[in-house]
């Protein structure tokens, strides 16, 4: 007779059972609609089939369609069910992977004539009649020899290499839907009727095998699913929101910046993008100043020795743009690499005298250029590029600095987010990656240390969520991601807070401690924005383009509605730029209606019409972004009110200190 195994309900209760009782016997012996509503389990956190045998003691929970961790199963099958409804219409597909990614999946087909748009609502009927028909999912174990037999046999070339790609000694799972079987990890849910219809096939697009442009290329179908018609209908808002909010689209109509091909991945920015750019940095730059911040500029170019030093030649070479040097003196080559970050530069101006533990921390910031590669296809607007500034920093310490030197920089984090719009904050403590640099006592110290921080930021601050993101620090040390939540519900990851024992003893950087020792220092790797260029991409789509007043490019457009308007025009712009607003004029024979929609879709905040009486009357007509409504003021009044509402919100509270 089996062993007895202890299963642990989250309720806390403990029940023994037959070891290799599967979850749906289980389920029965509680309650027949536990088992009625119940589409799989978690053993010790990890999902599995239903049906699986359960052999040893575990703490189980039964999942419903409506639990959030059924979300991923839905999603899962239904790519199994995409593949078989392809495959049911054109004969012959190939079909080769088709994972879960985020608000849905893909599966990747190898077919001869390309899909068409109108094959999308086809394939969508078929896969509701395959859900409707309520098919089991089956799981089998298989031999490598017969699995490689039976994908061979229906000419399945993919699935045969995939066999072969699976370790020996691994078990290879077969699930079966009805008769269309697929090899596939699993698990899944009971059937195919428990997917539900609330999904929607999204696009096509071309993809190679396994990711690789030397293989062959592919076809990819996209797909959304969610648990009810409400969450998806909701899903479908918001991508339409998103389309409207693109930062690309909004750079266009703003006249920011472009981007094309002679140039992949770098930017080009217009002068009124380069205008809001540099907005950014004026901000950050006065905020570090009053932080004690001392900003210094590291090369661009440096020897690959450096990189081999730091480690990033051999932990993140493939990310990296090298070159040698050129000329005719071959004695003289040498190879270099573009930085991808700024540290070790940073590394290099520390060791630049001897430092006393007095005068630590010493924080070094710039706003530094760099390259990093990445692929063609992953490449989006501002929000991946090739080259871009980061307002970087790191902040060399003792040991015993580091938690009030990572408090104050979680607060330095919070206030900037807070005036640009940003409340809603959520902070995830990354830890070792399994590819790493550094003893492990190193990284014991840093991550005790990070998570005590976590835990006073979760304390004292009711604005963040705090959590732990396993094996996900960089290779050097653990980091403190900052994720923002934007007006649509959606998540970026922006600034981050690494703590780091290894790169300064790398370089030999050291301090003198009070008994007059040479001691390593800690550095702290700190990024406010992360990526400027993201950053601002980000900022585009919260705001839907109407950039706060104080960084917006162009400020106000006087507009005339006739050209006897324009001298006054002219003295209006004079005015308003004389007091350090960012305007221009449109004095163009155009009627008022089309400059306001003009100017509208540029997402100009605040548009000054004049006219004939307006001129004799020293007046301005103000009509606000978005509003109808025109209110008429004295000029005087205007550039009084277009200078408040410009002022940023570091000067704005320092004005009202000084007036405290």
């Amino acid at each position: 007779m089996s062993a007895d195994i202890i299963l642990t309900f989250p309720d806390g209760s403990k029940r023994p059972f037959k070891a290799g009782i599967t979850g749906k016997d289980v389920a029965e012996s509680i309650a027949k609609s536990l088992a009625k509503r119940t589409v799989a389990m978690a053993l010790d956190g990890v999902l599995a089939d239903i049906a699986d045998p359960i052999t040893a003691s575990a703490a189980i929970k039964f999942i419903s369609r409506e639990d959030p961790e059924a979300l991923e199963l839905i999603r899962h099958d239904s790519a199994h069910v995409l593949a078989e409804a392809v495959q049911e219409l054109w004969p012959g597909t190939q079909v080769t992977i088709g994972p879960v990614i985020e608000n849905g999946f893909w599966y990747d087909f190898d077919k001869k004539e390309p899909f068409m748009p109108d094959d999308l609502p086809k394939i969508e009927a078929r896969m509701r009649d395959i859900i409707k028909r309520n098919k089991p999912f089956t799981k089998e174990f298989w031999e490598r020899d017969q699995a490689k037999a039976f994908f061979a046999a229906k000419g399945e070339n993919y699935k045969v290499e995939l066999v072969d790609s699976i370790p020996a000694g691994e078990t290879l799972r077969i699930y079966k839907q009805g008769e269309w079987t697929d090899l596939c990890r699993g698990p899944h849910m009971r059937s195919t009727g428990d997917i539900g219809n609330a999904f929607k096939l999204m696009r096509t697009s071309g993809s190679y095998w396994r990711g690789d442009h030397t293989k062959a290329q592919l076809q990819r179908i996209y797909g959304t699913a969610w648990a009810s018609d409400k969450d998806l209908a909701a899903h479908l808002t918001m991508l339409e929101e998103a389309e409207k909010r693109d930062h690309r689209k909004l750079g266009r109509d703003m006249d920011l910046f472009h981007f094309q091909d002679e140039a992949p991945g770098t930017v080009f920015w217009h002068a009124k993008g380069w205008t809001v750019f540099q907005g950014l940095i004026a901000y950050m730059r006065r905020r570090q100043n009053v932080e004690g911040y001392q900003e210094v500029n590291s090369p661009q170019l440096m020897d690959k020795s450096m990189w081999e030093t730091s480690g990033h030649w051999q932990w993140y070479k493939e990310n990296m743009f090298a070159c040698t040097s050129a000329g005719d003196d071959t004695a003289d080559e040498r190879v270099f690499a573009l930085k991808p970050m700024n540290c070790p530069g940073h590394v290099q101006i520390f060791k630049h005298g001897l430092t006393s533990y007095k005068s630590l921390p010493i924080k070094l910031a710039e706003f530094g250029i760099v390259h990093r590669y990445e692929p063609s296809g992953a490449m989006h607007g501002l929000m991946r590029v090739r080259a871009f500034t980061q307002d970087d920093a790191h902040i060399f310490c003792t040991e015993d600095q580091i938690e009030a030197e990572s408090l104050k920089v979680n607060d330095f984090m919070l206030s900037i987010y807070k005036d640009y719009g940003f409340e809603d904050v959520q902070i995830k403590l990354a830890t070792r990656p399994e590819k790493r640099v550094g003893e492990d006592a190193l990284w014991d110290k840093a991550e005790t240390a990070m998570k005590r921080v976590l835990d006073k930021v979760g304390q004292i601050s009711n604005r963040v969520k705090v959590s732990i993101a396993e094996g996900e620090g960089a290779f050097y040390g653990p980091k403190f991601e900052y994720h923002l939540k934007d007006a649509i519900g959606r998540t970026w990851q922006c600034g981050t807070n690494q703590v780091d024992f290894n790169l300064p003893g790398r370089f030999g950087a050291f301090y003198i401690d009070a008994a007059g020792d040479k001691k390593t220092p800690v550095m702290l790797h700190r990024a406010m924005f992360g990526s400027l260029e993201r950053f601002l991409g980000i900022l585009l789509e919260n705001t839907a383009g109407h950039l706060p007043m104080w960084l917006t490019p162009v400020q106000a457009i006087v507009c005339t509605i006739v050209s006897d308007a324009d001298g006054y025009a002219a003295e209006v712009l004079a005015e308003l730029r004389q007091a350090g607003v960012r305007a221009e004029m449109d004095v163009r024979n155009e009627k008022i209606n089309y400059k306001v929609r003009e100017h509208s879709l540029a997402k100009v905040p605040m548009l000054l019409v004049v006219g004939k009486r307006e001129a004799e009357e020293q007046q301005v007509s103000i009509r606000r972004l978005g509003s109808q409504e025109q209110v008429i003021m004295k000029l005087d009044d205007v550039v009084a009110l277009l200078v408040d509402e410009g002022t940023t919100p570091d000067a704005r509270r320092a004005k009202q200190r000084r007036a405290a």
